[in-house]
């Protein structure tokens, strides 16, 4: 895995935009309780079932690798001169 130079900020940039295309899909907000790990997978799994994303193999399938899909994500939705691509 390639690592980018923002990838926090742009974890975060995922997960709230992510959230926002949950909530406009009709699925409830995440209560405050909820792991930024279950943030990712349920996000991450989401993108998959509508095909924004290709998924990971099977044996591919944690933490860092669906954070990492995130991001590539994210950073592909964002113009090219936006702050968090360029380093």
């Amino acid at each position: 895995m390639k690592q980018m130079k923002h990838e926090p900020q742009l974890l975060k940039l995922a997960l709230e935009i992510g959230v926002g295309y949950a909530k406009k899909r009709g699925f409830a907000d995440f209560d405050k309780g909820v792991s930024p790990k279950d943030k990712v997978e349920c996000i991450y799994r989401l993108l998959v079932n509508d095909n924004l994303i290709q998924p990971l193999a099977k044996d591919k399938e944690d933490g860092p690798n669906m954070k990492h899909k995130l991001i590539l994500w994210i950073s592909r939705q964002l113009p090219t001169e936006h702050p968090l691509l360029n380093d």
